[in-house]
C-alpha cells in the first residue's frame, strides 16, 4: 500500500489517537474473478457502504472477531475489462482487502485487492500534505549545510494540524501553565470555544494564539459552558506543551 502515513515527533505523539479517529480514504485496484454486469457491480458496491459487520483477515494485528465498521462512501471510479478503479471513505480500522473479498463472495465471482492507495488520514490529505522522504532527506541537508531552516517548517508541520478536525477551545494565557502541570479547565478559565463540544468527545485545548496546549474530555456540552459561569468544562487527559512555556500564575 502507498500513500499517506502520518508521523509524529516527540511530545506531538500524543495526538495520534486523534489523527486515527478522524477516518481514513482510500483509492485501489479491485480484481474481479470472472465478468460481471455493470449494474450488479454498481448495486453490490452501494450495499457496502453504512455500518457493515467485518471479521479481520488471517493476516491482521487484531483479535479476528467481529465488529462493526462506518463506510462513510463507496463509489466505483472506472471499470476496464476485470479491473475496478473504486474510492472508500471509512472509519479507522476497516479492513479494505477484506471489503474487496466480501464483495466478490456477494457477486459471486470473488475478487481480491490488486492496488491500494490511502489518500486520507484523519485531517492530512495527498493532495495538501503528502511529503517524500526524498523532500525530508533534502531538508534536512539544507538545514545541516547551510542552516536553512525553511524547507524543513515545509515538510514538518505544527502539532496544531493535527487537531483540526476537534473541536477547540481557547483559554487565558493566566491558565495555560496550570493546564500543562495537568489541571482540569475551569469555566472562568476560557475565553472562546467552538460550536460542536459535546459531553465526553475528546476536545483541543489551545492558547489565544492558537497554539495545542493539551487534550481533554468535555464535560458540559457548547451550551452548558455558555450558561454556567463555575465548574469542570473539560478534564484533562494529554498534555502537549510543556510546563514553563507560559508565566505561571497560580
Amino acid at each position: 500500500m502507498t500513500g499517506v502515513l502520518p508521523i509524529a515527533l516527540e511530545e506531538s505523539t500524543k495526538t495520534l489517537q486523534v489523527v486515527l479517529a478522524g477516518g481514513k480514504e482510500y483509492v485501489g485496484v479491485m480484481k474481479l474473478h470472472g465478468d460481471v454486469d455493470h449494474d450488479k457491480l454498481n448495486r453490490v458496491f452501494k450495499e457496502f457502504t453504512g455500518r457493515i459487520y467485518q471479521r479481520p483477515p488471517l493476516r491482521a494485528s487484531v483479535k479476528r472477531r467481529i465488529r462493526i465498521r462506518e463506510v462513510y462512501q463507496s463509489q466505483i471510479l472506472e471499470v476496464e475489462g476485470r479491473n475496478v478503479l473504486f474510492k472508500i471513505a471509512c472509519q479507522s480500522g476497516t479492513y479494505i482487502r477484506k471489503i474487496i473479498h466480501d464483495i466478490g463472495e456477494v457477486l459471486g465471482c470473488g475478487a481480491h485487492m490488486a492496488e491500494l492507495r490511502r489518500i486520507r488520514a484523519g485531517p492530512y490529505t495527498e493532495d495538501k500534505n503528502l511529503v517524500r522522504l526524498q523532500d525530508l532527506s533534502d531538508a534536512i541537508a539544507d538545514w545541516k549545510q547551510k542552516g536553512d531552516e525553511e524547507p524543513l517548517k515545509k515538510v514538518i508541520m505544527p502539532v496544531e494540524t493535527s487537531i483540526e478536525l476537534l473541536a477547540k477551545v481557547y483559554v487565558k494565557d493566566s491558565a495555560v501553565d496550570a493546564i500543562c502541570h495537568g489541571a482540569h479547565l475551569a469555566i472562568p478559565g476560557i475565553v472562546k470555544l467552538s460550536s460542536k463540544i459535546k459531553p465526553e468527545e475528546l476536545t483541543a485545548i489551545l492558547t489565544l494564539k492558537g497554539e495545542l496546549i493539551a487534550l481533554g474530555k468535555a464535560k458540559m456540552s457548547t451550551e452548558e459552558i455558555l450558561e454556567k459561569d463555575h465548574g469542570i468544562a473539560i478534564k484533562t487527559e494529554r498534555v502537549i506543551m510543556q510546563p514553563g512555556t507560559y508565566p505561571k500564575t497560580w
